[in-house]
């Protein structure tokens, strides 16, 4: 299976790293809540100002920290200094506690967050990053109480920030937040049965809703238990799921999302040992990923996910 190679590092690397610090274009989400705020981006958010959106930055320099991780660079680790300072994410955390950053980035957001912690585990940049980790860690945990999980294949998707959360909370010790992931991913999917394939992807889908909730539940039940439970769920496999979308737009911002699904649904179909089609997907997405800004400022995350787990 395809790996993450010091040459494909290093080409996701000078992507990221240019765009963490690219302040523009920049698509700004912020809740008015009166006369004369602050609007300036690289203020309000000095980690996390580039990459066109917040959450972007935040997964793209999740990306700088994994392939640090694997081949130390010292242009990531610069870049990181810069950004990940105590002062930095100080602000971050200020704008979160304020009226405007209630539910600023959830769930996507906040779960990118807690893996970009998971990431930086062990390195000079955890303090920074904790006190906003635990932040957002103590809010998922509050929010997946919610009676119904959203199942569309992009940023809202509740398996997504699952996943993603779960990570954070064994790594972290984190009971209360592992309970509450466990505790939803029952509640809301340990029923499901014969998921509607023939209904992805949509053209503005990133994720598999069918593969990432089964990924899911992979993670929260024990083998004997997700056995049956897949068997249920994806009763004749994964069918069309095992091609990847193919004739769309690269130049269209939500149109390239499906390069994000062949690279989400790679990572899914590898952790669900479906290796085959997860290479195919890879093989299809891959030389895409800096073909334009529109993918080029997130896509590289979705890469190394898949090419670095499962």
């Amino acid at each position: 299976m395809s790996r993450l190679d010091a040459d494909t590092a290093g080409r996701l690397a000078r992507v990221a790293l240019a765009n963490v610090a690219r302040p523009y274009p920049h698509k700004l989400d912020h809740l008015l809540t009166a006369a004369g705020e602050q609007l300036d981006h690289r203020r309000v958010h000095p980690a996390f100002f580039g990459s066109y959106d917040w959450h972007s930055a935040v997964h793209m320099h999740w990306s700088l920290a994994r392939i640090h991780g694997t081949f130390p660079s010292t242009d990531i680790a610069a870049c990181l200094d810069r950004h990940l300072s105590t002062e930095h994410l100080a602000a971050e955390l200020a704008y979160f506690r304020s009226p405007a950053g209630r539910t600023f980035e959830r769930p996507y957001g906040w779960a990118w967050l807690l893996k970009l912690q998971v990431e930086l585990a062990g390195t000079r940049w955890e303090k920074a990053v904790a006190p906003l980790a635990a932040e957002l860690a103590a809010r998922l945990a509050q929010y997946l109480q919610a009676p119904y999980p959203v199942r569309a294949g992009s940023h809202g998707n509740s398996a997504f920030a699952c996943v993603l959360a779960l990570d954070y909370a064994r790594a972290a010790g984190d009971h209360a937040l592992s309970a509450a992931i466990e505790r939803a991913a029952h509640t809301w999917y340990l029923q499901d049965r014969e998921a509607p394939l023939a209904y992805e992807p949509s053209l503005d889908d990133f994720l598999s809703p069918s593969l990432i909730e089964a990924l899911l539940m992979q993670e929260v039940l024990p083998p004997e238990r997700f056995g049956p439970w897949k068997s249920g769920f994806l009763p004749a496999g994964i069918g069309p799921l095992a091609q990847p979308p193919r004739g769309f737009d690269r130049a269209d911002a939500k149109q390239v999302h499906l390069d994000g699904l062949s690279l989400s649904r790679a990572w899914c179909l590898r952790r669900l040992n479906h290796p085959e089609p997860a290479e195919r997907h890879l093989a299809e997405a891959l030389p895409h990923v800096a073909a334009n800004y529109v993918g080029a400022h997130w896509l590289a995350s979705f890469a190394l996910l898949a090419l670095t787990e499962g």
